[in-house]
């Protein structure tokens, strides 16, 4: 099995408890002021499970806090984070819709691409054949975003990657 990247924005022991070895969690909570001391408990939490934890936009917070490592949503095109110094094992991670954005992944140094949106019909919908097309035109490793579920987890076969990142389904 390949993997999955989950996205939460709150801590519940329960739905983490239920995720597999190969599940890495990313804390994702744009709507509350970051919490520092429930970072901690995520990190204590996920390192008692055996699980990677990243946490999205802010890697400053994410050094400090010794974490895995920090996802940078497709809306951060800061430049920033080159300069600090990262632990060998630190992973940069990062989502995109497009070509442009593909590019801005590439110059931040992330490791992996998340590509979106594959299934969902948002407005930034890729849908199989542009996310193919778009995937094609990295030599960044692609992650997929967008829509995962029971139903269409097979379709995932057709692409040129296995892992996926998502938030319903997980939980």
């Amino acid at each position: 099995m390949n993997t999955k990247y989950y996205f939460i924005n709150k801590f519940d022991t329960n739905i983490i408890d239920r995720q597999d070895k190969y599940t890495i969690i990313i804390y994702r909570n744009y709507s509350k002021k970051v919490n520092e001391l429930l970072i901690l408990k995520l990190k204590e939490f996920c390192q008692k499970k055996n699980k990677r934890f990243f946490l999205s936009n802010n890697i400053k917070l994410a050094i400090k806090l010794g974490l895995d490592g920090v996802y940078l949503p497709s809306f951060n095109k800061s430049f920033n984070h080159m300069a600090y110094t990262l632990k060998k094992k630190f992973e940069i991670i990062g989502s995109a819709h497009n070509l442009k954005e593909i590019k801005i992944k590439e110059l931040q140094k992330v490791n992996k691409i998340f590509l979106s949106s594959l299934f969902k019909k948002n407005k930034n919908y890729l849908g199989i054949n542009k996310f193919k097309l778009l995937s094609n035109l990295t030599k960044k490793k692609i992650v997929i975003l967008g829509g995962i579920s029971n139903k269409n987890i097979k379709l995932i076969k057709l692409l040129n990657t296995s892992e996926f990142a998502g938030i319903s389904y997980f939980e």
